[in-house]
């Protein structure tokens, strides 16, 4: 019993001095407690002045002094408190709804924070998931290839054969024979495109750096693309230096950008090969006729599967070249670069794809895994 009794005043006075503590209540205390003491100090003081010592009768003057010192004083210093108080009351106020806010903020951040952290775990997984799906897909595209390679070979085989005895077949026949030995010579290539694109992704496809003479592997390009069908302009210095490079991707390179230029510019039109050598790098440019390639297009046109023309009336091909000639350039250590449009006419702006190589100085080391 005593105990409880003891705690409630604890209690009770605890809550007074916390009180204490509080400014506005400070205040409040000293707003009035502060005029009635001095009214009272000031009127004493008076009073004995006036009435204790006899110095002078309790007259007008007396009552103008207490007025004066007794009132109007405490009551300026009450009003300046009061203006004090109104000050820190809206201070206060301020104050506590700042910290509402904060903490209203400090939640939702919170609640932000988780929410963002979830939908990155989610977009994690869904990114773990796509890269999983594309390794799938990789795998199974490469492996369809791979099967594909020993039955196009038969078949490529028997067709050479059978084209060595067309003079014993009518016409229609072997006209039968070229158009399949073309296409089968447009799916070997497309296979062999999926091949290396899967080991370029997989980082298994090595490159034999060294030097390679330009023009010959130009020449030969042209020749196994183009033949002479397609009327050519050449453009190429006297001396061309060697340049650092894979003999064999280089020459693929070049058939990808000759086999573009002869899809995409109308057959009556020229196909331009430029040479330019520079300090430090040899640089052959293919140019064409053609409709050439949008702007908006242009960021795209060496991506995976992305074609300039697409519907029944758009040429062969799969979206495959420009993306891998791009990488085999850049694991060359050189560049690929569009130019698109060439000329003002609208009927045949043109574009033009340029490779630039090192030139051979100091030797990178070969057998370089992409």
């Amino acid at each position: 019993m005593i105990s409880r009794l003891i705690n409630r005043y604890k209690n009770f006075f605890s809550g007074k001095f916390q009180k204490l503590n509080d400014t506005n209540f400070s205040l409040k205390l000293i707003h009035w407690l502060l005029p009635v003491f001095l009214f009272l100090t000031a009127t004493f003081y008076e009073i004995i002045e006036h009435g204790w010592k006899h110095t002078e009768p309790f007259t007008i003057s007396l009552s103008a002094e207490i007025v004066f010192f007794g009132i109007s004083g405490p009551a300026a210093i009450a009003l300046v408190i009061g203006y004090m108080r109104v000050l820190v009351k809206s201070e206060t106020d301020a104050r506590q709804k700042f910290e509402v806010l904060n903490r209203k903020l400090e939640s939702e951040v919170g609640e932000r924070t988780a929410l963002l952290a979830e939908r990155n775990q989610q977009l994690d997984d869904a990114n773990r998931q796509l890269k999983r799906v594309d390794e799938m897909k990789s795998e199974f595209v490469s492996l369809v290839s791979h099967e594909l390679r020993a039955p196009l070979t038969a078949l490529n085989g028997g067709l050479e054969v059978a084209l060595q005895s067309t003079d014993t077949l009518p016409p229609s026949s072997r006209r039968i024979l070229e158009a399949m030995v073309k296409e089968s010579d447009r799916l070997t290539r497309f296979v062999q495109t999926i091949l290396d694109v899967s080991r370029m992704e997989a980082g298994n496809l090595t490159l034999n750096l060294g030097p390679v003479a330009v023009s010959p592997v130009l020449h030969r390009a042209v020749e196994v693309v183009l033949g002479s069908r397609r009327e050519l302009t050449w453009n190429l210095p006297d001396q061309i230096p060697p340049v650092w490079a894979d003999e064999v991707y280089f020459e693929q390179i070049l058939r990808n950008l000759l086999r573009n230029a002869d899809k995409y510019s109308p057959a009556e039109t020229s196909i331009e090969i430029n040479i330019e050598v520079c300090e430090d790098t040899v640089s052959v440019e293919v140019a064409d006729h053609g409709m050439g390639i949008p702007l908006e297009s242009q960021d795209k046109i060496f991506e995976r599967f992305h074609r300039g023309e697409t519907g029944e009336s758009a040429p062969p091909g799969w979206g495959l070249g420009l993306y891998f000639a791009k990488k085999l350039t850049e694991a060359q250590n050189g560049k690929l670069r569009l130019r698109s449009p060439l000329t003002l006419d609208t009927e045949g702006p043109g574009s033009a794809f340029s490779i630039s190589l090192p030139i051979v100085a100091d030797e990178p080391e070969e057998g370089k895994n992409v």
